[in-house]
């Protein structure tokens, strides 16, 4: 048995964390999913490995969020809505790529832990990821279907 673990097992880690606290040796890559850089945070400090601004919410969505905390139900349908459409699609597509390499923390700046951005992607990640392996299922099945003898015509 050697001492690497499976693919399956090294790809599920997907971590949260405020991009002040301190880096760790389990952090994985460190992935910025902000739009504006930290305040305060020199670039050197924050051990950023990727600054993924296009999979953040849009300027528009992130104000009207900012401005109005009560419609955070609202913010997740719209920013999940975002994500499926350029350039948040092609980011998105390449963090779940990064994600099946192994482990991945997703960094933000906001103070509230539970409601930011970050947490709904990670959602949005996991349902995608759910998804993927059912979508596989679905399209092998469509084309074993598809090379049945079809009847001859006439």
């Amino acid at each position: 048995m050697t001492s690497k673990q499976p693919t399956a097992r090294r790809s599920t880690c997907l971590a949260l964390k405020r991009v002040y606290a301190p880096p760790a040796a389990g952090d994985g890559t460190r992935i910025l999913v902000d739009r504006l850089w930290p305040r305060g945070l020199r670039k050197d400090r924050a051990k950023v490995d990727i600054w993924l601004k296009d999979i953040a919410p849009s300027d528009a969505l992130r104000r009207r969020v900012h401005a109005d905390p009560d419609a955070w139900d609202v913010f997740e349908v719209d920013y999940a809505r975002e994500l499926g459409r350029e350039p948040a699609a092609s980011a998105a597509q390449s963090l779940l790529e990064r994600i099946r390499q192994g482990p991945v923390t997703l960094l933000y700046a906001a103070r509230d832990e539970a409601r930011n951005n970050a947490s709904v992607l990670k959602r949005w990640l996991k349902a995608q990821r759910a998804r993927a392996p059912r979508q596989r299922q679905v399209a092998a099945t469509r084309r074993a279907r598809g090379k049945k003898a079809k009847p001859s015509k006439g």
